[in-house]
């Protein structure tokens, strides 16, 4: 018997390319799709976000910056590396704070963090960023050895990721399978196209297919440029989804 579904995340408020995601993701006639959270922060359309991903009963983890905005605190779990992107990053948990409602807020703390899934006969986790930590960074290059680990730690065959906001896909010497889904809302890839992946598994086999869907940058781009130069969120992030440089 063959199972299939859709699993996409990292959404970053960015609402034209959510809509884009799950028009495709309906065009290809999927029926069961998992957010594996961080819908907001970033961009600028976080209650509109939060309300489709509500409304249609997607089944979601807890972000980041969920957490962060959830609490309404001033901390998204980050990890910047210059001054100069944790002061951008401060002013952006900052606007979506102040402009993300508190009915949303409440739904974003209460979100799970992990949710595990029957796929053919394979046991799948989905996390944000690791079983272990919310703001876990599983970058494709870390050793095998560090893979298996936490795949010991969580009794699963396959671990699905987001996060890093960087697709990949990596068998481990065990077998086991690590993939991380990309983002909707803010490729780090180059690629400024909205990201996710449809799994497909037969018994024990799985086919990973990585989507990447053209939406409306100029849209989302241009809601940030409209805020205020001066306690807006900062313009430099629509530069950074038209070059999809996150």
């Amino acid at each position: 018997m063959t199972t299939q579904i859709a699993v996409f995340g990292d959404i970053h408020a960015n609402l034209p390319a959510l809509e884009a995601v799950l028009g495709d993701i309906a065009s290809r006639g999927l029926a069961k799709l998992y957010c594996l959270g961080d819908l907001v922060g970033y961009g600028v359309f976080p209650n509109e976000v939060t309300e489709v991903i509500r409304r249609r009963g997607i089944p979601t983890l807890m972000g980041n910056y969920d957490q962060g905005v959830g609490s309404s605190s001033d901390d998204c779990g980050c990890a910047y590396k210059t001054d100069v992107e944790q002061r951008r990053g401060e002013l952006s948990i900052a606007w979506t704070n102040a402009h993300t409602d508190d009915d949303h807020k409440t739904y974003l703390r209460a979100l799970p963090a992990h949710i595990p899934v029957k796929l053919g006969d394979l046991t799948v986790l989905l996390a944000h960023g690791s079983p272990r930590k919310v703001n876990e960074y599983l970058f494709e290059d870390r050793p095998d050895a560090y893979f298996e680990r936490i795949m010991d730690a969580a009794s699963t065959d396959v671990l699905v990721c987001g996060h890093t906001h960087l697709p990949y896909h990596k068998t481990l010497p065990s077998g086991r399978q690590v993939i991380n889904a990309g983002s909707v809302g803010k490729p780090k890839d180059r690629d400024p196209r909205a990201g996710y992946v449809v799994l497909t598994a037969h018994e024990r086999v799985i086919e990973v297919e990585f989507v990447r869907v053209p939406y409306d940058v100029e849209r989302a781009a241009r809601a940030i440029e409209a805020t205020p130069e001066e306690g807006g969120m900062p313009h430099i992030f629509a530069q950074m989804l038209r070059d999809g440089a996150g």
